[in-house]
């Protein structure tokens, strides 16, 4: 028999991925003590939280095995359709990413924040119910500091305790964020909101657009009222834009002029916001008994579509080396090893394909036009593409 003390985790923050390492762990480290906390309170509704998240066929799977993917909420991703906006030399094919071609039922799902975080919220609380000695919610309790103590981690959300680890999945977005040890203002700005697609658009397709300016997403969305819907995420740089003027007419005939012909136009748009992009991450993980996980370690421009993906398959990494190891530092530094390449190869892609929309360099539409090309011709490096996208760097 183990004479091990009992893990005492905190983690801080209840989003996705604060809640699904929360959940996890509550499951798979039965002797573990767990204790989550967040600012806000357990009874403020999260259910309508309209943001948008894009999850890959690995998130959507870690999330099954928790029990907690509301699958009649979330839309399919059939297709993911990526393209280059004129000027590009004619005849050049976009690149197309299929569920069939890659042998699965769909490559991901597109769904709304509050749509993720209710369930996940639900599972917890209900396990918290059932085993309140060893699961403690602290909502309504916001973390002040987290400070190293000898071997433990000091949690001050009014009163100070100890724990052997502290997770920090608090996010937050690039604007408001402290800044880490690598970070970089893309001078961008992302607006985002919902579309009506043409009745003759396609279901289940992912729109990826290269445009001059920036890259503009349309990622489908369960249909309202028979009518086909998207979430929209346009980027422009800040010195060009101009979209805040603009009536929603205008917004939609802008738009439209720039999205590839197969998407059929857009009919309606709701209400915009915006948010400033850049790239903000730590150079590692780990700090003394302290992990960060999902945007509190690498906050990216929404481009590729990797930030809560990346950010799940940390907390799942996490507790899985928990499971096998039990002793915390050999568990932590097993993460930071573990995860590094598959961390680093998105946010590098990342930051490369943000920082490029700042060139203005005579042909470089072109030459992305050709890239996309070249890629579609390559079904061997297009298909470990795929892979990556739904399943990490492995």
């Amino acid at each position: 028999m183990s004479n091990t003390p009992p893990l005492r985790l905190a983690v801080i923050g209840a989003g996705p991925a604060g809640l699904t390492l929360a959940l996890h762990a509550a499951r798979s480290l039965p002797n573990a003590s767990i204790s989550l906390f967040d600012a806000r309170p357990v009874e403020r509704d999260v259910a309508g939280d309209p943001r948008t998240l894009a999850l890959s066929l690995g998130s959507l799977q870690l999330l099954q095995r928790l029990k907690a993917w509301p699958a009649l909420d979330a839309e399919p991703i059939l297709q993911v359709h990526v393209s280059q906006a004129p000027p590009t030399p004619q005849g050049l094919p976009p690149v197309r990413i299929t569920a069939a071609e890659q042998g699965v039922e769909q490559l991901g799902a597109v769904l709304h924040y509050g749509q993720l975080v209710a369930p996940l919220q639900a599972a917890w609380m209900a396990a918290a119910a059932a085993e309140p000695e060893r699961l403690i919610t602290r909502f309504g309790a916001p973390v002040a500091a987290v400070k190293p103590v000898d071997q433990e981690v000091e949690v001050d959300a009014g009163i100070a305790e100890r724990f052997d680890l502290a997770v920090i999945a608090e996010g937050g977005v690039f604007a408001d964020q402290a800044r880490k040890s690598l970070t970089h203002d893309y001078k961008q700005n992302a607006w985002v909101g919902t579309v009506t697609l043409a009745d003759s658009s396609p279901a289940g397709v992912a729109y990826e657009r290269f445009t001059r300016n920036g890259p503009l997403a349309l990622l489908p969305l369960k249909p309202r009222e028979g009518k086909r819907r998207a979430a929209l995420v346009w980027c422009l740089p800040k010195d060009e834009d101009e979209v805040a003027t603009l009536s929603d007419a205008q917004r939609l005939t802008v738009i439209n002029t720039l999205l590839a012909d197969e998407v059929g136009g857009l009919q309606a748009i709701s209400p915009l916001k915006c948010f400033p992009l850049g790239l903000n991450a730590e150079r590692t993980l780990v700090e003394g008994r302290t992990i960060r996980i999902g945007n509190a370690a690498q906050t990216l421009h929404p481009v590729a579509g990797q930030g809560l993906n990346l950010g799940l398959r940390d907390a799942w990494s996490l507790v899985d080396a928990l499971r096998r190891e039990a002793d915390v530092d050999k568990a932590l530094r097993s993460v930071e090893w573990q995860r590094a390449p598959d961390r680093w190869s998105t946010i590098v892609t990342t930051d490369f394909l943000a920082r490029t929309f700042s060139w203005r360099w005579p042909g470089l539409p072109a030459a992305r036009a050709l890239g996309l090309a070249a890629l579609q011709h390559l079904p061997p490096l297009k298909n470990a593409l795929a892979r990556q996208m739904m399943f990490g760097r492995r």
